[in-house]
């Protein structure tokens, strides 16, 4: 059964002011001279929604991803019904909790307290039923000490936390979240996070908004990639991720230099670099048991140069995890003829950590140490680690340090005996 159905959904925005003025105010300054230049009806409209059609199946996590202005959060909005569509329908089947911005549903001069109760009604729960979940709330949210202060006193941060513990926690058949969990501290997201993928295990249906993309291919099986208020792909998680991440014009898991821009010194020049999967598919998102391919190609521009290309990997703190030169035997100190030649490195399946990379590409000779060109940040590429439990996060559903992330063999004894 689909527990939520959007049919031809759109929602339009007047900037300016109104088409027609409705004060002197508005009359006078629509002919005052620096209003002439958006003094039309086509520049007065933004359609932040336009033509969305997608529906959703009851226990289906569901993530919308995309640029800043792409129209995400005007949709929740609608759906949350805090907006009224300009056209189309909406039609949402089930209990619907949402946090949304900081301060919806929340009355500002009652108590903390209060508004557990306020809002559990609003979504319709019963008074007994929001006291049997009253302790489960105040012990997530960790306010206790401020929970019958009026809730206009508390910081951003513990009014979010407040907020995502009613909306989890009041059982909701449907829990939409926006992006407010960047407001909380890092060890509350990891929380809420958390109690996303529980929710999401306990058959209900979860519409997440984030740029967190490790957080939205580990909660969700589905993203709906969302772009000047349309959607340009739905799909599954990894394969959408990987598109609007190759999308971005900072860096893409494939780059390909121009004779003019390419990185180069007098014998050598780079032609192109990407990360792929095991079928050679460039890609930008990889689940972290499956290998990774780097691959750069590059042109010898004079015969008897003698070099090794290399990668090097940074994480997102800019570590370097590590660098990696090719000294196979074959190439090892033997001079090169003029020619294009393409050399490939892969990073076995359960090696990275969970994160985004960057990738340098490096050229030099090493005795004596010349240095032919290094492209930094040439490519990019994303490592998710779902939560089915045959990777090295085991059952584990939250966030785990380390640059690195291997698969180890483990061993346990039981009375001498190994098991």
């Amino acid at each position: 059964m689909k527990a939520i159905e959007v049919n031809e959904l759109a929602k339009r925005y007047w900037l300016q002011g109104r088409v027609w003025p409705t004060t002197i105010r508005d009359f006078l300054l629509q002919y005052m001279p620096f209003r002439k230049s958006v003094n039309t009806e086509e520049k007065r409209i933004l359609w932040a929604l336009d033509d969305i059609t997608f529906s959703v199946e009851e226990g289906e996590s569901v993530a919308l991803i995309g640029n800043n202005g792409a129209g995400k959060s005007t949709l929740l909005k609608i759906l949350s019904r805090i907006v009224k569509p300009t056209r189309g329908s909406a039609v949402l089947r089930g209990r619907t909790g949402s946090l949304l911005e900081v301060g919806t549903g929340f009355h500002r001069e009652l108590s903390g307290r209060e508004n557990v109760y306020l809002n559990g009604a609003v979504l319709g729960m019963r008074r007994s039923e929001i006291k049997d979940r009253f302790d489960e709330i105040v012990e997530f949210s960790e306010i206790e000490r401020f929970l019958d202060t009026p809730i206009k006193f508390y910081s951003s941060g513990m009014f979010m936390r407040l907020a995502f513990a009613v909306a989890a926690h009041l059982e909701p058949e449907i829990l939409m979240v926006d992006e407010v969990l960047a407001v909380g501290d890092l060890a509350f997201q990891r929380k809420c996070l958390r109690k996303m993928r529980d929710i999401g295990e306990q058959g209900r249906t979860v519409i997440f908004v984030s740029h967190n993309m490790q957080a939205v291919t580990r909660l969700c099986d589905r993203a709906l990639w969302i772009e000047d208020g349309r959607i340009r792909e739905d799909g599954q998680t990894k394969e959408v991720v990987s598109n609007y991440l190759n999308s971005r014009t900072e860096t893409s898991s494939f780059k390909e230099w121009d004779t003019g821009s390419a990185p180069r010194s007098d014998g050598v020049r780079l032609l192109r670099a990407k990360a792929a999967d095991e079928r050679d598919n460039g890609t930008a998102a990889f689940d972290i048991r499956k290998s990774i391919c780097l691959e750069c190609q590059y042109e010898v521009l004079r015969d008897g140069e003698v070099f090794s290309p290399a990668f090097q990997l940074t994480n997102e703190e800019n570590i370097c995890v590590f660098t990696s030169f090719d000294s196979h035997s074959v190439w090892r100190k033997k001079p090169r003829e003029k020619g294009v030649y393409t050399s490939r490195v892969t990073i076995p399946a359960n090696t990275l950590s969970e994160g985004n990379f960057r990738v340098n590409v490096i050229c030099a000779t090493a005795e004596p140490y010349r240095l032919h060109f290094e492209a930094r940040d040439a490519i990019s590429f994303l490592v998710a680690d779902t939560v089915d439990g045959d990777s090295a996060r085991g059952d584990f559903g939250g966030h785990i340090e380390g640059v690195v992330r291997p698969m180890l063999d483990w061993e346990t004894t039981v009375d001498g005996l190994s098991r």
